[in-house]
């Protein structure tokens, strides 16, 4: 059987991780690498990661897209540029209009017919007409305060009130999601941000609350209300993305409630900043579902949400293939687990 073979569209902090996970699997190889950086473009991506192609055939990094869509090139795409449905659909449709499997880091696509029925509703026709299917996931929406809280229900005869929190660090991730949240912006911009809605904070609660709805039958009273609050720092920061003084904004304290019935059944909790450590802030994942019986899970520190996403992605490549046409979420297909064999030996041909 032919190596499993991947394109990646965007090549920031989770498309060259996503890379460098690859290039340690068997039975898959790296088709193509699309990335608009000017940086990064006409380089090999092994030069980009700093490692050795070992084997592996060399790829070049390209600015466009059209250069890697021949038929048969691929098997899957990872597409890892955008966060909301709107933004990645085009891209979406132009992957699968090229019979390729596509897995998007997108959170709104972790659940897209929260927000965006009718786009939806076009992915999945697309992709039920060219015999592909089409997956969001991450860490968070994807697996930690939806999937995960939905499995730990199956262990209750009732359930009456879910609670998901997220303590968790921002500092693996790239420029984009510092913008999303904020990062850096003096205390003023932010909240000026928050008012004309440039500022996105976390996205995923109306998706993650949908999932876990839709998935153990609750029917949501209307939209999930959110807050967001700036974390300042006291402190100078800095990551590989970001460096940021005393008194500026080093994150996003949101929390989003669904209601059922009227009742505020759902609580999504996600305090998340950069370098929380320097001020004796301890990350950590924990749910609590309140019913028969009770359940309480919490894991410390935090599942780490970079390498979290980058592995979800990887990882679910085989499920993806495998599934039948169409439009899918975490809940449609067998659960994400670690590839420690030959890929290829997951695929059902």
């Amino acid at each position: 059987m032919d190596k499993v073979r991947v394109l990646i569209w965007g090549f920031g902090a989770m498309g060259s991780g996503m890379a460098d996970m690859l290039l340690d699997k068997e039975g898959v190889e790296i088709a193509g690498v699309c990335d608009m950086r000017p940086d990064r473009v006409g380089r090999s991506i092994f030069d980009v990661l700093g490692r050795s192609p070992e084997g592996h055939p060399e790829v070049t990094v390209t600015s466009k897209i059209e250069d890697l869509l021949n038929p048969g090139f691929a098997d899957i795409a990872l597409l890892a540029t955008d966060s909301f449905t709107r933004k990645a659909f085009p891209k979406i449709i132009r992957l699968v209009e090229q019979g390729l499997n596509v897995i998007s880091t997108a959170e709104e696509m972790a659940y897209p017919r929260a927000l965006e029925p009718e786009l939806a509703d076009e992915i999945d026709a697309a992709a039920r007409e060219y015999g592909v299917s089409v997956l969001g996931t991450g860490i968070n929406p994807g697996l930690i305060m939806d999937l995960l809280v939905t499995l730990l229900t199956g262990a209750c005869r009732d359930v009456d009130s879910i609670k998901a929190e997220r303590v968790n660090s921002l500092s693996p991730f790239g420029p984009a999601v510092m913008v999303e949240q904020g990062v850096g912006l003096s205390p003023i911009a932010f909240e000026e941000g928050i008012r004309d809605g440039s500022l996105a904070g976390h996205v995923g609660f109306p998706e993650s609350v949908r999932m876990i709805a839709d998935g153990i039958g609750w029917k949501l009273s209307g939209p999930v209300e959110q807050t967001q609050a700036a974390i300042i720092s006291s402190v100078p920061r800095k990551t590989q993305y970001i460096e940021i003084a005393a008194g500026e904004v080093a994150g996003c304290d949101q929390r989003g409630t669904g209601y059922v019935d009227g009742k505020p059944r759902i609580r999504m909790i996600h305090p998340q900043q950069i370098e929380p450590e320097l001020e004796g802030n301890e990350t950590g994942d924990y749910i609590v579902i309140k019913g028969v019986p009770d359940v309480s899970m919490t894991i410390k520190p935090e599942i780490p949400g970079g390498i979290g996403t980058i592995a979800m992605c990887v990882n679910m490549i085989p499920q993806v293939i495998n599934a039948t046409a169409g439009l899918k979420t975490m809940l449609d297909l067998p659960v994400p687990r670690a590839i420690m064999g030959d890929m290829r030996d997951r695929i059902e041909r």
